[in-house]
């Protein structure tokens, strides 16, 4: 079993996000808890992959068409720290 701390921020946001990207996320969690990331690429929906840049180390799923939760896994632990939960910007900067 995996073990999911959340960012002190994912309470804030959780407020504001649309219910159905609410029920994604808890089902993301589920997901998590019982098989970790590798179980999220299996779920082609989340499309999981790896971030690169400023982001490296860190991974994000897909929630909906605009939200995604951003996580990172600590080696050689089962533990998941959820970094944000945001509606993604696809505008380049």
């Amino acid at each position: 079993m995996w073990q999911i701390f959340e960012h002190r921020n994912i309470q804030r946001r959780v407020r504001k996000t649309p219910r159905e990207i609410l029920k994604r996320y808890e089902k993301w969690k589920d997901i998590i808890e019982v098989s970790g990331p590798a179980g999220l690429r299996q779920i082609r929906g989340f499309n999981d992959e790896a971030l690169r840049g400023d982001w490296k180390g860190h991974r994000s799923s897909r929630l909906g068409d605009q939200f995604r939760v951003t996580y990172r896994v600590e080696k050689e632990k089962l533990f998941v720290m959820v970094i944000d939960l945001t509606a993604h910007d696809y505008r380049r900067k």
